[in-house]
């Protein structure tokens, strides 16, 4: 097998680590993995710094990317309490990657970032995906997603940012040899197997679509000439109580990714968590941009929706794709696991149920990259997947 994936729930680190990447490495029978991935939850805090050298001793990758997670997927399960450490490891022949750490700094015209290869640009048509881990409190998702839409259009930018810390300074990246605790670490992958995408927000639509007549930035003043606030007070009372309890505990926007569809449904919106709203000015304010004349139409998110959205995607790129996947990456939210679902392990049982079983690691991020109609975002609630031919 190209691929392989292991993990440990084991206390002492160094000796999850050995019995680990001894698993990996009969998996891929000795051979140097070109790529490896490390995610480790906080109970493993005292022995950040030597995440690195003990993979580099055990396993030798490469290229190895990693950072610390509130909670860690693993195969079949998802770890959501206690040590853990999730290790994937991949052989990419024929591929070129280019790793790469950001910084970021406030100047006069913005939000500067720094630190990317300085061959960025070559070769954009051999580009298979960029992968991208950040540092929450010190980075800024934004500006590294504008500048790869500058220089690599197209290209899908997928990872999410480290969780778990409650203060600067106590998440972790790992980067080959590196132990980090800011910014954003990524690596560029060029040629190789391909990789596929799939990006799950989770969500279904209620109520009818609106025209957005007034806007600035991420603040709705106008949703089809009327105060967006007004347009919700005479949505609320129609809605089923199912759904109205749904509203309260978190209301979303969706922006058409398409403006020219003659209909519009789940997946064709770009989703926007609702984050504040003035009543007495009428307005709501969102997680994204948002312009005038753009087609934008309620979402709620309930577990039932989740799975089913999951679901189906996993089985359409598995439909419509000759190629088999032979691993994946999953960066799902700190939000979903079974503080969205009645069960445990519920995003990575699905992808093992209709792709597996394969090799598969992950994390539960505090925000997760992934694109959506070609596009990279920034986003919440959502499971974003990384799918190896």
């Amino acid at each position: 097998m190209p691929f392989a994936a292991s993990y440990s729930k084991y206390p002492d680190l160094q000796e999850a680590i050995k019995l680990v990447c001894n698993e990996i490495n009969a998996e891929l029978k000795g051979q140097t993995p070109d790529l490896t991935f490390a995610f480790v939850s906080h109970d493993h805090a005292d022995q950040f710094e030597r995440i690195a050298e003990l993979l580099a001793e055990t396993l030798g990758t490469r290229t190895l990317l990693g950072c610390t997670g509130e909670m860690i997927a693993g195969g079949s399960e998802e770890i959501e309490t206690g040590p853990a450490i999730s290790v994937w490891s991949g052989m990419l022949p024929n591929a070129e990657l280019d790793t790469f750490h950001l910084k970021f700094s406030q100047t006069a015209d913005g939000i500067m970032c720094v630190g990317f290869p300085d061959n960025l640009s070559d070769g954009v048509d051999d580009v298979r995906v960029v992968f991208v881990l950040g540092e929450p409190f010190s980075s800024v998702p934004k500006s590294i997603l504008d500048r790869l839409a500058d220089e690599l259009p197209g290209v899908p930018v997928i990872g999410g940012m480290a969780s778990g810390a409650q203060q600067p300074g106590d998440n972790r990246l790992f980067l080959n040899d590196l132990c980090l605790t800011d910014g954003a670490i990524g690596v560029v992958v060029r040629g190789g197997p391909a990789i596929r995408s799939v990006v799950s927000q989770g969500c279904r639509p209620i109520g009818e679509r609106f025209i957005v007549t007034k806007s600035d930035q991420n603040l709705v003043f106008e949703l089809g000439g009327k105060l967006a606030m007004d347009r919700l007070h005479e949505l609320y009372p129609s809605l089923p109580e199912h759904d109205q309890k749904l509203v309260r505990e978190g209301l979303h926007l969706g922006i058409a990714m398409n403006e020219y569809q003659e209909s519009f449904e789940r997946g064709d919106f770009l989703i926007a968590n609702v984050i504040g709203a003035d009543p007495d000015k009428g307005k709501i304010a969102i997680g994204n941009h948002v312009r005038v004349g753009q087609t934008v139409r309620f979402h709620v998110r309930d577990a039932d929706t989740a799975d089913e959205d999951l679901n189906e995607l996993l089985a359409t790129d598995r439909d419509t794709n000759s190629a088999m996947v032979k691993a994946a990456l999953l960066f799902t939210c700190n939000g979903r696991g079974t503080r969205l679902f009645p069960r445990p392990n519920h995003d990575v049982e699905v992808i093992q149920s209709i792709l597996g079983p394969i090799p598969l690691a992950g994390f539960f991020a505090q925000g997760e990259l992934g694109p959506v109609s070609n596009r990279n975002y920034i986003h919440g609630f959502t499971a974003s997947i990384a799918l190896f031919e």
